[in-house]
């Protein structure tokens, strides 16, 4: 049987209905988060972090501050779960795979080397537990390095025993973030961070595969990997002009022909609307690097412009930054891509004033 086949706007839609950047706009951040799954925890502040910006451009500044996401890590409603934010109740469909860590039967081949390490250092591991089960929450400077045998990479973490095993750890379900200040983390026992019922936590396979489900959710339609099973209950239809078989979500493929009410959105540029490079320029037609590793002078865009959403379509990016000293959220530049009209243009206005107003600056433009 042939495929269901949509067109590049409907699966534009879908992906923006998905992301929660329709209309109307979502009034809880809380919500938001679990819809999205997860905010990626990314401290490069040119114009505000990477998980204040998701929450900004989908709730706006009169129902999200920085505060509220703050109050949520205080609470321990969201917590940090290798390197990005989730719901707390979310750790449940971990759990499984953190005590398949633990009983030494890692799930992929690049695990055992880990398990070997930590093995290893089984003495070091009982220092760090002990530590932390006496002081925590630590940072990592402040638990002591008793390993005998070093963490051996050919990257950043060459050498770095307590903050590799600190992660190990989190990973097999020991030790969590218990808080962030800036780019520091602070670590406690697991068991006094996360509030979830770890016996209550599906079996590897059930966790698996609701993940999975979630993640189409929030992602709307994602192309179909042979590495990747097909999320439960998923559809399968081909993009009209995109090559390969995608799964889409099926609450989402029910809406295709509801009316859409587009809205402008400023991005950041890990937002997972556009993050996927590829699937952003297949299904938008849409161009986009993060520059800010490239020397100023061969910067097309900016050292950390915002992808412009008007509607279903990306057209354009914002190249403005935060200048907190100075009390100034600086515009330098809008530059426009194709669709770009006199209404996107009042329409991002409006989102800069926004933004300004979230920072808590005043909004200064900078162009020639």
């Amino acid at each position: 049987m042939a495929l269901r086949r949509i067109s590049q706007e409907q699966a534009r839609r879908v992906a923006v209905r998905a992301q929660l950047l329709d209309r109307p706009r979502p009034v809880d951040p809380l919500a938001v988060v679990r819809r999205l799954t997860l905010l990626q925890v990314d401290l490069t502040a040119a114009v505000a972090t990477n998980a204040g910006l998701v929450l900004w451009s989908r709730l706006g500044s009169a129902a999200f501050r920085a505060a509220d996401l703050d109050a949520a890590l205080g609470d321990g409603s969201l917590v940090e779960v290798r390197g990005v934010l989730r719901p707390v109740e979310d750790v449940a469909l971990f759990r499984a795979e953190m005590a398949a860590w633990r009983a030494g039967v890692p799930l992929e081949d690049w695990q055992v080397g880990a398990q070997a390490w930590v093995a290893a250092n089984a003495a070091a591991r009982r220092d760090l537990l002990g530590e932390l089960r006496r002081e925590g929450p630590l940072p990592a400077r402040a638990l002591p390095d008793t390993c005998e045998v070093p963490w051996r990479s050919t990257g950043w973490t060459d050498g770095k025993n307590v903050m590799k095993m600190l992660e190990v750890l989190e990973a097999r379900g020991e030790v969590a973030v218990a808080s962030r200040a800036g780019r520091e983390r602070s670590w406690d026992l697991a068991e006094r961070v996360w509030s979830d019922d770890p016996d209550a936590a599906p079996g590897l396979e059930e966790a698996a595969a609701e993940r999975s489900r979630r993640t189409l959710a929030a992602l709307g339609l994602q192309r179909r990997a042979p590495s990747r099973p097909v999320p439960p209950g998923a559809e399968e239809v081909e993009v009209e002009g995109v090559r390969g078989t995608w799964s889409v979500d099926p609450d989402l493929l029910a809406e295709l022909d509801a009316p859409f009410a587009g809205r402008c959105a400023l991005l950041s540029p890990l937002d997972r609307l556009v993050v996927d490079r590829r699937r952003t320029e297949e299904l938008f037609g849409y161009e986009y690097q993060l520059e800010m590793y490239k020397p100023a002078a061969r910067r097309r865009w900016g050292y950390w412009a915002l992808p412009v959403l008007h509607g279903d379509r990306l057209v354009g990016k914002v190249d403005a930054a935060a200048d907190r000293r100075g009390g100034a959220l600086r515009l330098r530049a809008v530059h426009r891509d194709a669709g770009f009209t006199a209404a996107t243009a009042r329409a991002v206005d409006h989102e800069l004033a926004d933004l300004a107003a979230y920072l808590d600056l005043v909004l200064v433009d900078e162009r020639d």
